[in-house]
């Protein structure tokens, strides 16, 4: 049988239909935007109107009279006055108008999908903050979470980013494995990605929760306000430190909290340890303290990696030698634990005499070790020490001879480090993602807040000596001469770079064994110094007295 065809009134009906929708909708705003003005003077009478009944019937009926005969007096005055019942009207109208405005709406609580989420936590810390034998618990199955949650606070996903929790005072706090584990849960449950700041009032039984900003990655290497023998780490949140140093970022200038690490003989913190992943920074840190301590100091890099990574300082003014070869190391570091009893030599024989230190006993000096794992590998295959035993001297004895050792490793390869290092590098970095445990490891205790998984180059903790535990970025110091260098960190790093060393700058003393190299004539990226070569080092000035 054949199909009939539909009716045109059911066939076109709903195109009709939502047409006609539109056109009332579209005629419904129109006259809602005329008429507003009337809306809301509409809306301030029905406001005046209900006001004015409540005060009416909240006044006692002994007193209705007086205030009956009160305005019909003011009403009559008005009406006598000239244009006052204009005014009158005028003014009534715009208290309307006032009365009856739109106001925003005040979020006075959290919304039920906010509810949900504090109902979902608290009935998760349920069995780790409640007891059997507690007869009124904070925490129990189905119990009112308002009376353990406070000062709470939601970003426009419905995340949670602050909560004050209150918890009973059997509840072992003291304790690092019972911590840990309610911060893993509240990790968990508040969302994951972001880093929470987790504050313990032992005291007052408070738990506070906060989710910390990232730190700013717009700062790049620059001269720093600091005096001699200070060094900036890089940069932490504005509440963990008590000093800001004015900074250059790529939006402009401002004062930054700076993690300052300071170096000398007072110091407690002599040398430091800097600990990270493959492409965390660890590399760019040590480039920043290199040019920070160039304008005050001679420095001595040795890069056991080998990936020309401090290039740009080859025959640099100040920069005593870049080596990346094992003999050229053993050599380097040799030297450096000679004239570190020298300086001591030296220093010491002043004091007997009753003179100051010689000026080149007071000079920083600074040895920047590079993945010396890799070159301790290469002296066991080839029968040699290892080059972190030549850094005995200047790790014990270098507070009081101005020589400051840093050592950067990755956590690969860490096991490989000495005890000799272990022990005197107490001022520590850890860069990159790690678990906490890791960094505890490397650090002495574990930070306050969750590490995240993924991070930006130069993004990882500091503490110097017994210190807390501070939250690092930093600052972008890149390798001038790599091509994907972003053109203004290559501009910061160059600018600061001294100048070049020609042969007749300085006299030049040659490492025995080995024959000198020729320095180089042209100001484009040098090669490094490859093996069989020499080190040539400055004369040291010979001491007084």
């Amino acid at each position: 049988m054949a199909r009939r065809p539909l009716p045109r009134i059911l066939s076109s009906g709903s195109a009709q239909i939502a047409r006609s929708r539109e056109i009332a909708r579209t005629a419904a705003d129109s006259a809602t935007d005329v008429l507003h003005p009337l809306i809301t003077i509409s809306r301030g009478l029905r406001k005046l109107a209900a006001t004015a009944r409540a005060r009416w019937a909240a006044t006692p009926k002994e007193r209705r009279g007086p205030t009956l005969f009160l305005v019909a007096a003011c009403i009559l005055v008005v009406a006598l006055v000239p244009y006052g019942p204009l005014l009158a009207l005028v003014a009534v109208m715009g208290a309307a108008a006032w009365q009856g405005r739109e106001r925003p709406v005040v979020k006075t609580g959290p919304d039920e999908a906010e509810i949900a989420r504090l109902k979902g936590l608290y009935e998760a810390l349920v069995p780790y903050l409640s007891h059997p034998d507690d007869p009124e618990p904070l925490f129990s199955h189905g119990g009112d979470w308002s009376g353990a949650f406070s000062d709470h606070a939601f970003d426009e996903d419905g995340r949670l980013t602050q909560l004050r929790i209150s918890y009973p005072p059997y509840f072992t706090d003291g304790e690092p494995a019972a911590r840990a584990r309610i911060e893993q849960l509240l990790h968990a449950k508040s969302g994951r990605g972001r880093e929470y700041l987790f504050d313990w009032d032992e005291e007052g039984n408070r738990l506070t929760l906060h989710v910390l900003p990232a730190l700013p990655t717009t700062i790049a290497a620059q001269r720093f306000v600091t005096v001699p023998g200070e060094t900036v780490l890089g940069f932490t949140d504005a509440d963990a430190v008590q000093r800001t140093v004015p900074v250059r970022a790529s939006d402009g200038t401002e004062d930054a909290p700076a993690v300052v690490w300071r170096t000398g003989p007072r110091s407690t913190e002599p040398h430091l340890l800097a600990v990270g992943q493959p492409g965390s920074g660890t590399t760019s840190l040590l480039r920043s303290i290199a040019l920070q301590a160039l304008p005050h100091g001679d420095v001595l890099i040795v890069e056991g990696s080998g990936t020309g990574e401090y290039a740009c300082l080859v025959g640099r003014d100040g920069v005593l030698a870049v080596e990346c070869g094992l003999s050229g190391a053993l050599a380097s570091l040799e030297w450096a634990a000679h004239e570190t009893e020298r300086r001591l030599i030296a220093a010491n024989r002043a004091r007997q005499a009753g003179h100051a230190a010689p000026e080149d006993t007071r000079r920083p000096l600074w040895i920047l070790l590079d993945r010396p794992s890799v070159l301790g590998h290469l002296a066991a295959a080839d029968g040699r020490p290892d080059p972190q035993d030549l850094l005995q001297v200047p790790l014990r004895h270098g507070r009081a001879a101005q020589v400051t050792v840093v050592v950067a490793e990755q956590f690969d390869s860490l096991d490989a480090l000495g005890e000799t290092v272990r022990s005197h590098t107490r001022a520590r970095v850890v860069l990159g993602p790690a678990a906490a445990e890791q960094i505890a490891a490397v650090l002495g205790t574990g930070p306050h807040t969750t590490p995240v998984p993924d991070v930006p180059p130069g993004r990882g903790y500091a503490r110097l000596g017994a210190g807390p535990v501070l939250r690092l970025q930093v600052p972008a110091t890149p390798d001038p001469y790599d091509d994907a260098t972003a053109e203004a960190h290559r501009r910061a790093v160059l600018e600061l770079l001294p100048e070049r060393r020609t042969a007749t700058s300085a006299a030049i003393e040659t490492v025995p064994g080995s024959a000198p190299e020729p320095e180089p004539d042209t100001d484009t990226a040098p090669a490094l110094r490859k093996e069989p070569g020499a080190t040539p080092f400055p004369s040291p000035v010979p001491a007084e007295g």
